[in-house]
């Protein structure tokens, strides 16, 4: 019962990150897994890509209505992924346990920072499309999810705005686009690795993260996103020092 109140806990928190920042939710979900539910680093990856796909899907629909999606950018920015994607993801199975933990915790360290320390952008922000650009951050992005099992939003906003000029109004919701697609093929890379899950724990997280999400949209209302972002990255810094010091000991 304990462990199915923490799923129902971990899952709120990281849909409401999702859905009022639009990042930093997914990048929770592996250590909610490791440190509250007790699975291992691989099988928190992997249940963490399942939880990502259905939560974003959930949330593209959302943007999709409101019209702020981009496909074509998102496409192309996905297709650069896949790949790389693929290939992170069959190596992670062979990474040890320590070594996947320190990595994820560098990750969730770049994550934190970056939401403490950068502002909102907005649709002020001119740039200009760069296929180049777009094909290395989205082959970057790829890898990161495929290896790590997180979405990478806090890496594919900022990365569609400066690299193929998609407004901010509509880069959070292209961007679950390009989520999607890389954590399905990487799942797909996975699927060949023996890994159990404890699908009575991710059904009530994925449960939760998607009415997170909901709310997360209604708190994105009410309070400033600076505020948000300092919250969530000085959540992400906690983590990422637990994680960091349960790898060493």
């Amino acid at each position: 019962m304990t462990a199915l109140v923490l799923a129902l806990l971990a899952g709120a928190l990281v849909g409401l990150a999702l859905g009022s920042l639009g990042a930093g939710g997914s990048i929770l979900t592996v250590p909610a897994l490791v440190y509250l539910l007790g699975f291992s680093p691989a099988e928190a990856t992997t249940a963490s890509l399942i939880i990502v796909i259905v939560t974003s899907l959930t949330a593209l629909l959302a943007h999709a209505r409101a019209g702020a999606v981009r496909w074509r950018a998102g496409l192309l920015f996905a297709a650069a992924g896949l790949g790389p994607a693929a290939a992170a993801g069959l190596l992670s199975a062979h990474i040890p346990a320590a070594v996947l933990t320190l990595a994820f915790a560098a990750l969730t360290v770049l994550a934190g920072l970056r939401m403490l320390r950068s502002r909102t952008p907005s649709d002020d922000v001119t740039a200009s499309a760069s296929v180049p650009r777009a094909t290395g951050a989205g082959a970057v992005l790829g890898a990161v999810t495929g290896f790590l099992g997180v979405g990478g939003g806090f890496l594919a906003v900022p990365a569609l705005v400066a690299a193929l000029a998609v407004p901010m109004s509509a880069a959070v919701g292209t961007s679950l686009l390009v989520i999607i697609a890389n954590a399905l093929v990487a799942l797909a890379a996975r699927a060949t690795t023996e890994v159990s899950l404890d699908w009575a724990l991710i059904m009530p997280f994925i449960a939760t993260a998607v009415l997170g999400a909901w709310d997360g949209k209604r708190l994105a209302v009410k309070v400033r996103p600076a505020t948000l972002q300092r919250v969530f990255g000085t959540l992400l810094l906690t983590v990422a020092a637990v994680m960091a010091t349960g790898s060493l000991l």
